[in-house]
């Protein structure tokens, strides 16, 4: 890990991606503070629900205060720690809990994924700055066991991804840049990608290779699908969906980043 300011022990950035996912919660809570609204990130909250708006507004504060904790070399590990355990509550009362009532919907699956990607990438984090507090009581969710966790998660998260590719093939493919030929073989393709890619982290050959692909891939999609939509003008489906991939991005390159030093090849190791 490295700090990076005049005196040395303010800042503290951990890899690139780290940067990147935290600067990417600091946009996700000032987005959602504006518009008083979730962020694709935060979304399945039933309409219905009382005080919708005040848990929006919970959630904005939550990304943002987590995003500019993690920079923080004295806040990094309960920013981390309080984003996880945010993010797990959220994955468990308004995404997974939604398989017992729409078991069918495809959403419901997608939605439980992008949870999981941005679950593992907080979990990620909170290895590495757990502190000597943190280590001795709550050991299974820190050091190798809590790492493999991460990428448990995230390897199942990955799953969804590739499964929508094929249910929804047409819809996929008709995003593919004009320029590109075979459409439907690169929608194919890139769900095929996905799925690989979630039971390499699963079993834990070529992990390494597959979360950077999977990152890259996903860093892609928004660039060459979601940034010249965005530029166009968006509709608010397509502004989301241009936000969405650009957490998703940010949370699948921390879990790359936890790999470091790992070898691009290695088998049986998560």
């Amino acid at each position: 890990m490295t700090s990076n300011t005049s005196s040395g022990r303010v800042i503290r950035v951990a890899s690139a991606g780290h940067a990147v996912f935290a600067a990417t919660m600091i946009g996700l809570g000032i987005l959602a503070f504006i518009t008083g609204k979730f962020p694709p990130t935060w979304s399945g909250v039933p309409k219905g629900m009382p005080a919708r708006e005040v848990l929006a507004y919970l959630c904005a504060a939550v990304s943002l205060a987590a995003g500019i904790g993690l920079l923080l070399r004295r806040t990094a590990a309960l920013a981390s720690r309080v984003l996880l355990t945010y993010l797990l509550l959220w994955l468990l009362l308004f995404r997974a809990s939604h398989i017992f009532f729409s078991p069918g919907e495809l959403d419901t699956w997608w939605s439980c994924g992008d949870t999981l990607v941005m679950t593992a990438a907080a979990w990620v984090l909170y290895v590495w700055f757990a502190g000597d507090r943190d280590r001795p009581r709550l050991g299974l969710a820190t050091g190798d066991e809590g790492l493999r966790i991460a990428r448990v998660l995230f390897g199942v998260g990955l799953i969804p991804f590739g499964v929508a590719h094929f249910t929804n093939l047409a819809d996929t493919a008709s995003l593919v840049p004009g320029w590109l030929p075979g459409h439907v073989a690169w929608a194919a393709f890139t769900g095929c990608a996905f799925l690989a890619a979630g039971v390499a982290v699963l079993i834990g050959v070529c992990a390494r290779l597959a979360a950077a692909l999977t990152a890259l891939q996903i860093g892609l999609f928004t660039l060459l699908v979601w940034v010249p939509t965005v530029l166009s003008g968006p509709n608010a489906f397509q502004w989301n969906e241009f936000v969405d991939s650009w957490a998703l991005t940010a949370g699948a390159w921390v879990v790359a980043d936890s790999y470091r030093g790992m070898p691009w090849l290695a088998a049986g190791r998560r």
